[in-house]
């Protein structure tokens, strides 16, 4: 027989506040090791290329005060002449339009062309939205961060203005606590336990993407996406992946595998590793490289590989 004293113990409190947050900016800025940072978890792959995010991801922080559901989103890329980058564009622009809030995060001492086309489109989603300077450890003048904020605020409107460090995690208590403060009262959509809505399957794809990233040179990264064909859970207790490494050239192919394989083995194996870390057991991941010529203008094989949410 259920405890109704626990059961109302269980409860949210009665100014408990939920909702969306859209995680905003041009390529490259730091949303990924932001949204990572505000969870407590490595949810969203994180490199130093540009265009590593390439959908949305969510990640739920849940406190005694509230349930925040953060969206990662893609950076918005102009004049997008690929199919690849106008999906990525749609789902950047999908996202405002559905979150309670956007944080716009820029680098400390840029405003750039971009950051100044993606606050237009938060103003026409009229979506309330804060700004967050990020890299601000980075910046050798911190003096000159006040006259570039003091006319960032002249020119923009924002509910807030926080300065922050994702990597090196400082400043977000105050910016969490700002975001709270802004979205509903209403209780959970998920549990407290739970940290995404995506699978096991993505997060999957997404580890071994981010070792292509981390790994290969110049703009081959990409040239390629990653589709898993299959995942099971065995009886002796192991996970099994096979996973297809898509590429648009046969050069392309040759230089993934690598001189004796020794490339592709060292991306299965690291991306082995961070996968049984998240999945928490043991994973036999198996790899290979096909060539899919124009993959990246293909919309059919964009909506296969769920490039269009």
């Amino acid at each position: 027989m259920n405890d109704p004293t626990q059961a109302a113990a269980d409860l949210p409190h009665e100014d408990f506040r939920c909702g969306a947050v859209a995680l905003v900016g041009r390529p490259n800025v730091g949303k990924s090791t932001l949204l990572n940072a505000l969870i407590g978890f490595r949810l969203s792959i994180v490199s130093p290329r540009p265009q590593t995010t390439r959908h949305r991801i969510l990640g739920i922080a849940t406190s005694e005060a509230g349930q925040v559901m953060y969206v990662d989103t893609p950076g918005l890329h102009r004049g997008a002449k690929r199919a690849m980058n106008r999906s990525l564009n749609r789902a950047a622009r999908t996202a405002m339009a559905e979150v309670d809030l956007a944080v716009q995060l820029i680098e400390a001492g840029r405003w750039t062309d971009e950051d100044e086309a993606l606050y237009a489109a938060l103003v026409e989603q009229n979506v309330p939205r804060l700004l967050a300077i990020n890299k601000v450890d980075l910046a050798k003048d911190k003096g000159a961060l006040l006259p570039f904020v003091a006319d960032l605020a002249a020119r923009h409107l924002f509910e807030d203005i926080h300065y922050v460090s994702a990597l090196k995690q400082k400043g977000l208590k105050e910016l969490e606590r700002a975001i709270l403060q802004r979205l509903p009262v209403r209780p959970p959509v998920f549990g407290e336990d739970e940290i995404t809505d995506r699978s096991e399957r993505f997060l999957a794809a997404e580890m071994v993407r981010e070792q292509l990233m981390l790994r290969l040179d110049q703009e081959l990264p990409y040239a390629t996406t990653v589709e898993i064909e299959q995942f099971k859970d065995r009886d002796d207790g192991v996970t099994e992946i096979h996973a297809v490494i898509w590429v648009e050239r046969d050069g392309q192919k040759a230089i993934v595998i690598g001189q004796g394989g020794a490339q592709l083995k060292a991306i299965g194996s690291a991306a082995r590793r961070h996968m049984e870390r998240l999945f928490e057991r043991k994973v036999f991941l198996k790899l290979w490289v096909k060539v899919r010529e124009g993959w990246v203008d293909d919309e059919a094989m964009l909506k296969k590989l769920g490039y269009t949410d």
